[in-house]
């Protein structure tokens, strides 16, 4: 059985810091369109080379999307690096879900399949992070009324 810590004990921000470091090495070529036009033709050499699949031609809008995703997923890894607070946790953990949920889709639409060391990496480092916090709340939640 997996030992889980609390929020409130001093390795959970180790934790948190930890997929921050994750999320800044991962999506920091997302960023900048030259940077993602570099990562994009790689990405679509690795998925051929091993038959995982290849990522479509590059065009504006998708190049848009994934430098505004890359932007926002580096800022707030950013705030996690410097101040990984418990809450941080449990929104990263949050959002982390979101992105697994949308990667699952993906994959159940035809994506390539190399983006399963992606999902792994979401659930993982989201399990990590929201595990604890189910504790918390039944620790802090009041006690069923007679009317719920």
């Amino acid at each position: 059985m997996i030992r889980t810590i609390a929020p409130s004990h001093p390795a959970y921000p180790r934790a948190v810091r930890a997929s921050a470091w994750y999320d800044l090495v991962v999506t920091a070529g997302f960023a900048t369109p030259w940077t993602y036009a570099l990562v994009h033709t790689a990405l679509s050499r690795l998925g051929d080379a091993f038959g995982a699949g290849t990522l479509p031609a590059l065009d504006p809008i998708e190049t848009l999307y994934a430098n505004l995703m890359g932007s926002v997923v580096v800022v707030w890894a950013l705030l996690r690096i410097v101040r990984p607070l418990p809450v941080h946790g449990l929104y990263d953990g949050l959002a982390r879900t979101l992105f697994a949920l949308w990667q699952a889709y993906a994959l159940a639409h035809g994506a390539p399949y190399w983006l399963w060391l992606f999902l792994v990496a979401e659930v993982a480092f989201g399990a990590v992070q929201l595990v604890p916090w189910r504790w918390v709340r039944s620790a802090v939640s009041p006690p069923p009324t007679a009317e719920s």
